[in-house]
């Protein structure tokens, strides 16, 4: 399908969906786990809690957890789902893949897992999972983006402010292309502590941003068009820091 088309039809979409959306902050399913820094580190068997994801403003028809623990994501409509509970300081492992050329999708950490004004994204930190074939679809008066777009960058949005380690733009860029194609399992490795991300991309540390304004909310999983799959998601909680109200977003019910 062509790009102008398809974009129409996801725009389509998002208007015939858009009075079915849920604002009802529901539990929609249970997908990945976390624990604590001093489980892992203690003799004992590492005790691991279920994570559950809450309905932000995408569908119950958007998710499904496979028979294998995979959670499948439609793209459609716009949107995302939020962790139940916020995180600070953690380590976040998660392994991803693209069905479609070009799709896009992402994770948002420290988010406040609400829309912002008419874009039905939240704020926080975007730790971006793109398609490689990105670059040549969204080919603008004969100018290709950046490869960087779709090698795991990472960005404040609507409003969240980040220092990027290796600047394109406001956007920090990894020093080194290693996500892999359609169809193929990618290994994120997120380090998330006092304001400071370092993203690992199949293997190896090749990103990150400093002093972001703010760094404690909720994880949120993107929905933005393509489908996408997720796999082994884990939360690893680390000891918590000095963050003051205004670095912290906002408490949902």
């Amino acid at each position: 399908m062509n790009n102008p088309l398809k974009k129409g039809l996801m725009f389509l979409s998002v208007l015939l969906i858009g009075s079915q959306i849920s604002y009802s902050q529901e539990t929609l399913f249970e997908f990945g786990t976390s624990t604590s820094m001093d489980a892992v580190l203690s003799k004992s068997k590492a005790k691991e809690d279920k994570l559950k994801w809450i309905n932000v403003n995408t569908t119950k028809e958007t998710w499904k957890v496979m028979k294998d623990g995979t959670l499948s994501n439609t793209g459609l409509p716009i949107g995302v789902i939020r962790s139940e509970k916020q995180y600070e300081n953690f380590i976040l492992h998660v392994e991803w893949k693209h069905m479609e050329a070009g799709g896009n999708s992402g994770v948002f950490a420290w988010s406040g897992a609400r829309p912002v004004g008419t874009n039905p994204l939240p704020d926080g930190v975007e730790i971006q999972m793109l398609d490689l074939e990105w670059v040549d679809l969204n080919i603008r008066n004969g100018v290709k983006p950046p490869i960087a777009y779709v090698h795991g960058e990472l960005f404040g949005v609507q409003g969240v402010k980040t220092v990027a380690d290796n600047p394109r733009g406001d956007r920090s860029k990894s020093i080194e292309n290693r996500v892999k194609g359609k169809g193929e399992w990618n290994t994120y490795d997120v380090v998330c502590v006092d304001g400071v991300i370092k993203l690992s991309v199949n293997g190896k540390f090749v990103n990150g941003i400093s002093k972001s304004t703010q760094k404690k909310g909720y994880l949120c999983l993107e929905s933005e068009g393509a489908q996408i799959f997720y796999r082994n998601l884990k939360v690893i909680e680390l000891a918590p820091g000095v963050t003051s109200a205004e670095q912290t977003a906002a408490l949902l019910p």
